[in-house]
């Protein structure tokens, strides 16, 4: 089945906000069968998008669009598709409830305009907003399906997950569902892993290999259509087995989920500790480990030391490795080992972690950009101090840099 997702926001094509929803909708699609075959950004506009509707309906069986589900004049998105399919606006009872219900518990009055995102088409399945007021509509209309989606990507992406796909595979009779799974590396670039299983690649037939990069981890996915769940994860098993054999000792996860995640989540389950001293990163390691819920349990503190009186002040590192002549500086292994022990003894954990390094754009000490000390400090063991050579702008050097030291972490949770 052929999809096409029409992006309704005058805010879109300005630029002032960032379409996370294209791709969010082009992986979910994907993940089932669903090809995605183009994209549409329009305007808050009833002929414009109608004209978009009409041209999405010439060529895909599936037509998604997300955004104007508001209460203000410009969220006109379900006007428009009531006018191209001809069909009457009428109330979501239980969606209205719902609204009304938040206004009065709040003491706030409700206008007829907020009453407006509680309206779906007459005849369409009504998908509900657990996040959010605007409800969602899924109708079939002479062979095609549309969806209405609210524009919020946390509105979007529940909705999404919880009605839309059980709904999409409800109107794919026939067609044998699309099963993937996620293999996720980390300590190996994504040439170097391909090279390892460049013949598997090559002779992939079914189940599909697709190799895909982001910083400082590579996810293969292997995909393939089977009749059930079970049967499609046995035709990957045997796959899977070589991959492993080849590029095992970097797999961190067997879902799309970030090393960062599957630390925190590691070192809870076992009781650890760990806190970070961070000069290069500025903190960036630590708000990686605390955007995970629950992250308290394993991550007890950053001190950002930025400077080297920071340093000295905050995690006692001496002041004969940071001044003087002779002192190797505060981009130095010596300075990192200092740095990673002081935060691990203040704040009483497991591990201790430091960063320490130029991040650019100019040279620091007379050390070139991109070079990063990382100390590993671990109870009842010596020290560990890793020397990076990162390239890339500012913020790709700090980004690397944290990532690299979820990856140290993890090999010694191994």
């Amino acid at each position: 089945m052929r999809a096409e997702m029409i992006a309704v926001g005058t805010e879109l094509l300005l630029g002032q906000i960032v379409n996370t929803n294209a791709q969010y909708i082009s992986e979910q699609c994907a993940g089932i069968g669903i090809d995605m075959y183009f994209q549409t950004v329009v305007g808050d506009n009833v002929e414009r998008i109608r004209s978009a509707l009409t041209i999405a309906a010439s060529r895909a069986d599936i037509i998604i669009c997300c955004g104007g589900l508001g209460p203000t004049m410009d969220d006109v998105t379900r006007d428009a598709l009531a006018e191209h399919v001809a069909a009457e606006l009428v109330m979501d009872e239980p969606g209205l409830k719902k609204i009304e219900q938040y206004f009065a518990s709040r003491n706030l009055p409700i206008l007829e305009s907020n009453r407006r995102q509680a309206l779906t088409l007459k005849g369409a399945d009504v998908l509900p907003n657990d996040t959010g007021m605007a409800v969602g509509t899924a109708l079939k209309h002479e062979g095609k399906l549309y969806l209405l989606l609210p524009g919020p990507p946390r509105e979007l992406t529940a909705m999404f997950s919880r009605y839309v796909i059980p709904w999409l595979r409800s109107q794919m009779s026939g067609v044998e569902p699309l099963y993937s799974k996620s293999l996720k590396f980390a300590g190996i670039g994504e040439s170097a892993l391909e090279h390892r299983l460049e013949d598997l690649i090559e002779a992939q037939s079914d189940p599909t290999i697709a190799p895909y990069a982001k910083e400082g981890e590579v996810m293969i996915r292997l995909t393939t259509r089977a009749a059930t769940e079970a049967e499609a994860f046995a035709k990957m098993e045997r796959v899977e087995e070589e991959i492993r054999k080849r590029v095992g000792a970097h797999l961190y996860a067997e879902e799309d989920v970030s090393l960062d995640e599957v630390v925190i989540k590691v070192l809870r389950e076992r009781g650890l500790t760990l806190a970070a001293a961070e000069s290069c990163t500025g903190g960036l390691f630590a708000d990686m480990a605390t955007s995970h819920p629950g992250s308290s349990e394993a991550f007890l503190g950053g001190i950002v030391s930025y400077t080297n009186a920071a340093k000295q002040s905050l995690l006692d590192v001496p002041n004969r490795l940071l001044e003087g002549p002779g002192a190797p500086g505060a981009v130095s292994p010596e300075t990192a080992i200092a740095m990673a022990e002081g935060v691990r003894d203040r704040l009483g954990t497991t591990f201790g972690i430091s960063f320490t390094g130029v991040a650019g754009p100019s040279t620091s000490e007379g050390k070139p950009v991109g070079l990063v000390y990382l100390g590993i400090a671990e109870q009842g063991k010596p020290t560990e101090v890793k020397e990076l050579k990162l390239s890339g702008s500012r913020e790709m050097i700090k980004l690397r840099a944290a990532r690299s030291g979820y990856y140290e972490i993890w090999k010694r949770l191994q």
